[in-house]
């Protein structure tokens, strides 16, 4: 079994060198095709763009120019990378987000971690840091925005833009996990999972602290505190109320999960009541910025088909991203219901691992969202 845990663990390695490799000989060879119009166009360009507090960002033979409009964006020459993600983005990154959960699940077994379901719970905050972090990085934009020097600026705030971000905030879970194994392995402490609840609701508090000293010390940040309170609170409500619900009329449906299934569900919940209000809401709730839009191809579609096919007096009404919420909701129902006993007591450590990916794709960016209009950023 040893043998055969190697040879996987060397696989994937080969098989990341490999990809890695092949997309830098690319870059050298076929500049054109693979550097400039793939890597830089879908990945690297928005990235960059972004960092820069830009519209997009346009790769041209003089070097790059930054630009502030769509309306400029349009009319450039050279390959433009606009802000935000696109078709081709979501699904690379789909891809890559796949890839290297089979590297996690073999770092977690060679540490021997992971079946547990309280691996979950403790990382919820580390999930919650992940999309506070990220509005560090906002915050400097708003400074720039402002006319003040930011205190990140590029390359460092690279680091907190998506998806990069996803892997500072991984690597900075990776060391407060293996932290907790050696405090647990000295005595130090008694449970690692709570030593590593610990280290997240640490590194949350830093970051909110930063947040909220920036709010009542600088003009560029205000704070509206109902913004925040409507969004936990209703996504709260409705995370629970469909947990309940299932657990009385379809009891198979938690019964694999427990109660991790309800942080599934209300990772999910923060995310759809966080973009129906930062699209629809605001005004009703005293907000000085109208409306937030959408940057995820997902969102952008269904409110696209919402507009098309919804009556222009109930979008007046009701607004036009409210199908995001249902569907965020019906897909955590979904995925909560799909990883029954059977799945836990043949792979539980996959099964964790898997679960824990699919609520901080849902909770990272949720709680950037709230905490982004909280601030008014």
């Amino acid at each position: 079994m040893e043998n055969e845990q190697v040879l996987t663990e060397r696989t994937w390695l080969g098989a990341f060198v490999a990809l890695v490799a092949a997309l830098a000989v690319g870059s050298l060879v076929a500049t054109e095709r693979v550097y400039d119009r793939f890597i830089w166009r879908y990945f690297w360009g928005p990235i960059y763009s972004d960092a820069n507090n830009a519209r997009c960002a346009v790769l041209t033979g003089d070097g790059i120019d930054l630009l502030g409009s769509t309306a400029a964006c349009q009319t450039a020459t050279g390959v433009v990378a606009e802000t935000g993600y696109t078709t081709v983005s979501t699904f690379g990154y789909m891809a890559v987000l796949v890839f290297m959960l089979g590297g996690v699940y073999l770092l977690l077994d060679r540490l021997d971690v992971g079946g547990d379901k309280r691996l979950f719970l403790s990382l919820v905050p580390f999930m919650l840091f992940g999309g506070a972090v990220r509005v560090v990085e906002d915050a400097t934009d708003a400074a720039v925005a402002a006319g003040t020097d930011p205190v990140i600026s590029y390359p460092l705030n690279v680091l907190f833009i998506s998806p990069v971000i996803y892997v500072t905030v991984f690597l900075i879970t990776l060391a407060a996990l293996l932290a907790s194994l050696w405090l647990e392995s000295r005595e130090l402490v008694r449970n690692r999972y709570r030593a590593l609840a610990g280290f997240g609701l640490g590194v949350l508090a830093l970051t909110l602290g930063y947040l909220f000293f920036v709010a009542f010390t600088r003009e560029y940040v205000s704070v509206y505190p109902q913004i925040l309170l409507v969004d936990v609170g209703l996504a709260s409500v409705l995370a629970y109320l469909l947990y309940v619900g299932a657990d009385r009329y379809e009891p198979e449906i938690n019964a694999g999960t427990g109660i991790v299934g309800l942080g599934i569900l209300w990772a999910h919940a923060i995310d759809g009541v966080a973009n129906v209000v930062a699209a629809d809401w605001l005004p009703e709730l005293g907000h000085p910025i109208d409306a937030y839009g959408a940057k995820h191809v997902a969102n952008r579609a269904i409110i696209d088909v919402t507009q098309t096919i919804q009556p222009a007096s109930l979008s007046a009404a009701i607004g036009t991203s409210w199908p995001f919420l249902f569907v965020k909701l019906a897909v955590a129902l979904g995925i909560v219901w799909l990883f029954d006993e059977r799945i836990f007591d043949e792979s539980p450590r996959y099964a964790v691992l898997l679960l824990v990916a699919a609520a901080a794709v849902g909770l990272g960016p949720g709680t950037r969202d709230i905490l982004r209009v909280t601030f008014a950023i």
